[in-house]
């Protein structure tokens, strides 16, 4: 409950500066006092409660409030990106716009007025005498200052508010159709020194975060399910993060997992939100649905006259949470035969430091969405050794696949959702 109530916090804290933000350069900068103001400082207020009520909302199982709340929030996202790079050329304009006026203001004056000469002392008879008229300066005091120029502000406000909210609600328009679209079919070929050339070609239908939850039901698995079957592959590997809820409330939704097709089998490996949804309950039910959880060990791949291992280890939040089931390379990689090539199921690409120490041959994962939404891309490549595709790390080989559904906001932009046929080759 603290835990709950502290994540709220922090989030109300997060948004409500990002909302205070977007207030200023939408509506105090480009209204005037009176009316509209109050309404769109309303409207805001209204949209900064609406995001952690989403977040923490959904959790409690007030689904309602995902669409609208989980939308606002990659609109709010785009629109304070937009905005922090519309700040420099605002501000050159600005300042362009300021040394204009000052140019035109002192041409424009009237002409000094000379100054009076100096009159008599006054006298007692003098006293119903009109009032002396003030200088020019005082009767100018509330006019504004040399340089500043309210309209064309007022002009620039608009226009740079506008210019972002189309551009925002234009990209998660497009990464709504994104992210709600089938999935993209990759294919990549990945050669393993240790294959024997009787399993040349041997081909791995490899899918990731694909987020069965309030935003994607049945209809969404039934379309990844139908895109790996028209792979053929000899094995089906799920590394992670399949749900995000629990089996009573996803489980009809999950169902269509059962008509997985693949030679050798279909795998799973837990990611950090399995251990948010019930995970004892989901390993059941996922044995039920014919796919078989690798829980910190491995099996025997017997294809084509050849043998492969298949590795699996628990995702790191498994100990983070207090299950005590974390990641146990030992436990899965230990004993075997290190003549075989191996490759491990491990959701979080960071795993691969860990398995190269072990001997890993190819690290399958996920995890990263790829970013799910340009440019978290620049952020997640500050936690994981790789976002998306293929790469080297200390010596272990690392395939990071994009996910094929998505987390919060039904969106993708720059990282479409995927699913990998990962071919491997022998020398």
């Amino acid at each position: 409950m603290f835990g709950v109530l502290g994540f709220a916090g922090a989030l109300t804290l997060v948004t409500g500066l990002i909302h205070l933000y977007l207030w200023k350069r939408l509506v105090r900068d480009t209204t005037r006092p009176g009316r509209w103001r109050r309404a769109g400082g309303v409207t805001v207020l209204i949209l900064a409660l609406l995001a952690p009520a989403t977040l923490v909302g959904t959790r409690q199982g007030f689904y309602w409030l995902a669409w609208p709340g989980y939308l606002w929030l990659a609109v709010m996202f785009y629109l304070l990106v937009l905005l922090a790079v519309l700040e420099i050329p605002m501000l050159a304009t600005r300042l362009a716009l300021r040394r204009r006026t000052r140019a035109v203001v002192p041409a424009a004056a009237p002409a000094a007025t000379p100054a009076p000469e100096a009159a008599p002392a006054a006298t007692p008879a003098s006293a119903d005498a009109p009032a002396v008229a003030p200088a020019p300066e005082a009767v100018q005091a509330d006019a504004p200052a040399p340089g500043h120029d309210p309209g064309r502000r007022l002009l620039l406000a608009r226009g740079a508010a506008i210019f972002a909210g189309l551009t925002a609600t234009g990209i998660v328009g497009y990464g709504v159709r994104t992210a709600l679209g089938p999935p993209q079919l990759d294919r990549v070929q990945i050669p393993l020194a240790k294959l024997p050339r009787s399993m040349d070609g041997l081909r791995i239908a490899t899918v990731s975060d694909i987020h069965i939850g309030p935003l994607a039901g049945r209809a969404h698995t039934e379309r990844i399910v139908a895109t790996i079957n028209r792979l053929d592959a000899d094995l089906v590997a799920v590394v992670g993060d399949l749900v995000d809820g629990t089996v009573g409330e996803l489980g009809p939704a999950a169902a269509p997992l059962r008509d997985l097709r693949s030679r050798y089998g279909s795998f799973f490996v837990t990611g950090n939100h399995e251990y948010y949804s019930g995970v004892e309950e989901w390993v059941v039910e996922l044995d039920r649905l014919g796919l078989r959880v690798l829980q910190n060990r491995r099996t025997e791949i017997l294809a084509r006259g050849g043998v492969l291992d298949l590795a699996g280890v628990n995702d790191p939040a498994g100990e983070g949470l207090g299950f005590a089931q974390g990641p146990d390379f030992d436990a899965a990689l230990g004993g075997r035969d290190p003549s075989r090539p191996v490759v491990l199921l491990a959701h979080q690409p960071v795993n691969v430091h860990e398995a190269a120490k072990h001997g890993v041959d190819l690290q399958l994962s996920g995890h990263t969405h790829g970013g799910q939404i340009v440019p978290f891309n620049l952020l997640v490549g500050l936690q994981q050794p790789v976002v998306s595709g293929h790469a080297t790390i200390d010596g272990t080989q690392l395939y990071v696949t994009n996910g094929a559904g998505f987390w919060g906001p039904p969106v993708r932009v720059g990282a479409p959702p995927q699913v990998t046929l990962v071919e491997l080759r022998s020398p």
